[in-house]
């Protein structure tokens, strides 16, 4: 399950459609919002993305994980849109028999996504904006 999304994401929701009985471990990344980065308040933050990309892209980094890691599911949910202090802006959910394999695909899948996922954020402070790039 890999989406792009402009609702609040529904942690809930992510896990309970990956999970399966015979799993052992459900290890999860929630993104948030935060009120401040560069010495400046954080007003609230955009996020845009070229979407058809980021969608293939957000594949591949499931399909990796898979690949590297003995889990049984992923699925990773980004927002789009004018996000406010805490909003989840991505969420991660990894399922696995043991608990090492889920833990190691779920860094695994939030360090690559900074990398190679074309999702661009914007902060807006009380003096300004500023384009954020790559692993913020």
């Amino acid at each position: 399950m890999y989406r792009l999304v402009r609702e609040p994401i529904n942690l809930q929701a992510l896990t309970d459609a990956l999970v399966c009985p015979e799993d052992g471990a459900v290890a999860v990344f929630e993104g948030i919002v935060r009120n401040h980065a560069r010495g400046k308040r954080v007003l609230y933050l955009e996020y845009y993305a070229y979407e058809s990309m980021a969608l293939k892209m957000l594949e591949e980094v499931g399909a990796r994980a898979k690949n590297n890691y003995a889990i049984s599911a992923i699925g990773i949910l980004h927002r789009l849109g004018r996000l406010n202090h805490s909003d989840c802006s991505v969420a991660i959910v990894v399922a696995s028999p043991h608990r090492g394999p889920a833990f190691e695909a779920c860094r695994f899948a939030i360090d690559t996504l900074k990398k190679i996922v074309p999702i661009w954020k914007k902060e807006f402070y009380e003096d300004g904006e500023v384009w954020i790039e790559g692993g913020n």
